[in-house]
């Protein structure tokens, strides 16, 4: 059931541009990953795995937060959690063990070939998902 908080907060100001970076980045990773392993898969198959797996993240995040009921917003938070686990466990080790990673991934040294988006955009998505929450107890509370 849609909830008309959490569908205006998705739809306007701060919740709509935080909907079409995820959308770009879904897009983004999800194609550079498909090619990279439909062309040169045997050459880096860990990086464009994780590539290919922040896309689908990414997807999930997208959806989650564009939607406007309760379920669709706690898978994104958990989305969003497992894209900031993923960003700093695949950041970490890629900085560490360099020879792991012939090629990068889209979390590679935190996103660094992204503008640190990658680092930033899940902080932020679990910030949002927060703020609606909230929004959505105070509209749900009984007037006093």
């Amino acid at each position: 059931m849609s909830d008309p908080v959490n569908g205006a907060a998705s739809r306007s100001g701060p919740g709509r541009v935080l909907v079409a970076v995820y959308a770009l980045f879904a897009l983004a990773a999800t194609a550079r990953a498909t090619v990279q392993m439909a062309t040169r898969f045997d050459e880096a198959p860990l990086a464009y795995l994780l590539s290919l797996l922040a896309g689908i993240v990414y997807i999930i995040a997208t959806v989650g937060i564009a939607r406007s009921d309760r379920t669709s917003h706690r898978i994104a938070f958990a989305s969003c959690a497992v894209e900031l686990a993923g960003v700093l466990a695949v950041g970490t080790f890629s900085l560490l063990d360099p020879a792991a990673f012939p090629d990068d991934t889209v979390w590679s040294s935190y996103g660094a070939g992204y503008l640190f988006i990658p680092l930033v955009l899940p902080v932020l998505g679990l910030l949002w998902l927060r703020r609606v929450r909230r929004e959505e107890k105070a509209a749900d509370a009984p007037a006093r």
